[in-house]
């Protein structure tokens, strides 16, 4: 049997820890500047924690941003915790690495997207926002990086 380098899976942990680098530099320094995250990520993933509102509300997905309100941003190997408002409601999360779908900062146009072999962009629904302030929408010109064009 053959041997090959799974460029597709490297990729997707590499940058998996360029979020995981971000996400510990805004625990200890905060968000510089206009920076701010839109985070979609697998609420079903076995090892995410929410709670169980969250989890009937957006039984897929959901994304949370992180720009005005947020605190308790915990940084470990496998994923971060994090509390969000939600309504005047804090609410934890705790959302591992793998269970991550997009990362965008519209502020500076980056994004990555994290697919799946099964995934193609036609099957891809529009992404539901969960907003703590609503007075800024997000930026939809922000360039996403696919990195499903990498695997064979």
């Amino acid at each position: 049997m053959t041997r090959t380098i799974d460029y597709g899976n490297l990729m997707h942990s590499a940058m998996r820890g360029l979020i995981k680098t971000v996400l510990q530099d805004v625990s200890e320094h905060g968000l510089p500047g206009n920076h701010h995250f839109f985070i979609t990520f697998d609420t079903g993933h076995p090892d995410a924690k929410l709670a169980d509102w969250l989890i009937d509300r957006y039984p897929g997905e959901m994304t949370v941003v992180m720009q005005h309100w947020f605190d308790n941003l915990e940084i470990g190997d496998e994923g971060f915790g994090v509390t969000l408002n939600f309504g005047d409601a804090p609410e934890t999360l705790y959302i591992p690495y793998d269970a991550i779908k997009t990362f965008v900062d519209p502020s500076v146009e980056f994004g990555l997207r994290f697919e799946t072999a099964e995934e193609d962009d036609e099957d891809l629904e529009p992404l539901e926002i969960v907003r703590d302030d609503d007075s800024e929408e997000p930026h939809a010109d922000a360039d996403v990086v696919s990195l499903d064009s990498f695997r064979k």
